[in-house]
């Protein structure tokens, strides 16, 4: 306004060019805070007033919305369509690959959210508090992790546990080979747990040709040298991949430390300065390659809904003991693994505690999921049996649902039972162990 007071065209052609730029180079920006769209709007409005109307065109961001990645046609979510399909709340309906693929589309659509702004701030800070899109980023990979562990300790028997476990040995494969390196860890990691590690009885089931590809991810993922084979295998990749985070976070606070923000004469070091950007460049450019698969917008929401509960780590204990005491005689195994190497909760803090609100909230999604998946004709029912299969998948049982037709069970009981079993867990000093049963 002041430029154009003191009639300086030039100086208000700059301006909206220094605009202009920014809204390029920063985009993602204008799409995680509303505010600043807001500004933008007041902003143009205040051009088009002192009669530079043909300055607004610099300032365009509709474009913004087909840069984002998942308005893609590579990636997308297949909508409902022909045959419904039942879905298991453990997934084992599907395969490895498929499993794979969702993941994967979850993960990337966390990696795109963080922006070059998000990077500077973690290199200031040192640390991640404050930084939402990264605590979420850090929480989802813990939350796979911990989601792994859940998964293979659902299941009653050493051989059913086993089968789980040989399961996501394939997805991890499928992983690796979609260059996912960021989940790839998690669910390695989640494998390699002690709570899981200990069960001698489970890994006694699991064939050696497993153990084998096991122990080359931890290979591949240890930590030692510097994460050194990781980056070999990184480096080799074009195109599409997801790093593994924390690495490169990691590297940023290195360089950041190792090098001085000033020369001896009191001139800015410009060679640290690149060399920051160059590993902030190179991650936010990896956001503009999205991945070529196919997502079911029911399974991303079920495994969106897995995915963002939080369990302590007593109480996965608690169950992997319930599984396989301390005491428990396990045959010997011809193949026994070597000591897991990868360490996966580098931000195990990174995760929220769910209040009464939360598990309320989490219930009814629960609920509206399996009616979706289990209610086939809409009329509010799903049948007993269907019920039991649902329960069945929980490593606790509670109390029953009373039926008011039937063999059919009604949201409102589903609701009731579960809402039961959370005030139960409660006064029996359980904790959350509810959402330890909604994997």
């Amino acid at each position: 306004k002041t430029a154009v007071d003191n009639g300086q065209p030039v100086e208000c052609k700059r301006i909206c060019f220094l605009i202009r730029h920014w809204i390029h180079e920063y985009w993602m920006m204008f799409r995680l805070h509303h505010s600043l769209t807001d500004s933008l709007d007041q902003f143009r409005e205040l051009i088009r007033e002192q009669g530079q109307e043909s300055l607004c065109s610099l300032l365009e961001t509709k474009w913004i919305n087909e840069r984002d990645w998942s308005w893609k046609a590579s990636t997308k979510i297949k909508a409902n369509s022909g045959k419904k399909r039942k879905v298991s709340l453990l997934f084992d309906h599907l395969e490895p690959i498929e499993l794979a693929e969702h993941l994967t589309y979850l993960e990337f659509k966390s990696f795109c959210r963080i922006s070059f702004m998000d990077y500077q701030s973690y290199i200031r800070k040192c640390c991640l508090k404050d930084i939402p899109v990264m605590e979420r980023s850090i929480a989802l990979c813990n939350g796979v992790s911990q989601w792994v562990q859940l998964m293979v300790l659902s299941r009653p028997t050493a051989q059913l546990r086993a089968e789980v476990f040989t399961k996501f040995i394939h997805v991890a494969q499928s992983l690796h080979l979609m260059h996912n390196f960021n989940t790839l860890m998690a669910v390695v990691g989640g494998l390699c747990h002690s709570s899981i590690s200990r069960l001698k009885d489970t890994t006694s089931h699991v064939p050696s040709e497993v153990t084998k590809v096991l122990n080359e991810m931890t290979d591949l993922l240890s930590s030692r040298r510097n994460y050194d084979n990781y980056r070999q295998a990184y480096h080799k990749v074009t195109g599409f991949k997801i790093p593994i985070l924390g690495v490169h976070l990691k590297d940023l606070i290195s360089v950041n430390e190792a090098m001085s923000d000033y020369l001896e004469d009191d001139k800015v070091n410009v060679q640290k300065l690149q060399a920051l950007y160059n590993h902030i460049n190179e991650l936010i450019q990896l956001q503009q390659v999205p991945p070529k698969l196919d997502a079911n917008k029911d399974l991303v929401h079920l495994l969106t809904l897995s995915l963002d509960l939080y369990y302590s780590e007593d109480e996965i204990y608690e169950l992997s003991y319930t599984r396989e005491p301390k005491n428990f005689k396990a045959p010997v195994t011809s193949h026994p693994s070597r000591p897991p190497v990868v360490v996966v909760d580098w931000a195990s803090g990174v995760a929220p505690k769910p209040d009464p609100r939360t598990i309320s909230k989490h219930v009814q999604r629960m609920v509206d999921s399996v009616f979706k998946n289990y209610d086939h004709d809409e009329n509010g029912f799903i049948s007993q049996g269907d019920f039991e299969k649902i329960a069945a998948s929980f490593p606790f049982s509670f109390c029953l649902v009373d039926k008011e037709k039937e063999g059919m069970v009604n949201r409102e009981e589903i609701t009731a039972y579960f809402m039961r079993a959370s005030v139960i867990c409660s006064k029996l000093g359980l904790g959350r162990c509810l959402h330890l049963t909604l994997p």
